[in-house]
């Protein structure tokens, strides 16, 4: 079966002149880590504003947080500190980890048009239309591969912002052990990382990455702002205007 990337690289996602669109992917040789430090990064400048982007959340978490993780022999002769460490294990089974991590995206048009692209409420987004974003699926169990967001950047010039960011829909808060990083991956270029990794254990959503079209430049800006709230109270932080209900999943994938 293609996937869905394949699938839009093959025909829907070929550009009027013929050009494919592509990602460094996995192949990009190197990261650039966004830190409060070195917060922005212009796309634009590293020629990465065109073709296809994808933006992917992954995470893990200790097995001291959760029930059912793996354990390890408490005794080592060449490391006798290493039991006293928790192991790091991969959040792949609803058995290890009892939280729902899901990736979305606020979007603004150029034409004043708002919305936003996520699992909840079926709003998976669009590749050849505004908003240019796609949504590939929704993972409920942390697996490896994690969740994945496509943009559409040959159509850069309709698109103002996209926010990206993460909420927890079902579970106890967990940002303080779920260990989640988003990565960006853009058409050329280093791939582009930001860590959650700031302690707040009651925060049930995160803005983690701002993507701006200004003055004809694409940057994207580390953000990492916890809320308590979910996509009402990101609305209100940064001033998307947007009417929200409580919505709800109806299945378990």
């Amino acid at each position: 079966m293609v996937s869905l990337w394949e699938h839009w690289r093959r025909g829907m996602g070929r550009g009027a002149g013929g050009q494919s669109f592509d990602s460094m992917g996995p192949f990009s040789g190197h990261a650039v880590e966004l830190t409060k430090r070195h917060s922005e990064v212009s796309l634009t400048k590293q020629g990465a504003d065109t073709g296809g982007m994808r933006v992917n959340l992954s995470w893990r978490m200790r097995s001291s947080d959760v029930g059912g993780g793996r354990t390890r022999p408490r005794g080592s002769l060449r490391h006798p500190l290493r039991s006293l460490k928790p192991e790091v294990v991969q959040a792949h089974t609803q058995g290890v980890v009892n939280v729902d991590l899901d990736l979305a995206c606020l979007y603004e048009m150029k034409d004043g048009s708002k919305g936003v692209v996520q699992p909840l409420g079926g709003f998976f987004g669009d590749l050849s239309s505004p908003p240019y974003v796609k949504l590939s699926g929704d993972d409920r169990f942390g697996s490896p591969s994690g969740e994945t967001v496509y943009v559409n950047l040959d159509n850069k010039e309709e698109i103002s912002r996209l926010l990206f960011f993460v909420y927890i829909y079902d579970g106890t808060p967990a940002f303080d052990r779920t260990h989640a990083v988003l990565t960006l991956y853009p058409s050329s270029g280093p791939r582009i990382q930001v860590s959650l990794d700031e302690r707040a254990p009651q925060a049930r959503s995160c803005a983690v990455l701002l993507l701006q079209n200004e003055k004809d430049e694409l940057t994207v800006r580390r953000e990492v702002r916890y809320v308590y709230g979910f996509q009402s109270e990101l609305d209100r932080l940064y001033g998307w205007g947007l009417q929200w209900g409580r919505g709800y999943k109806t299945h378990k994938v």
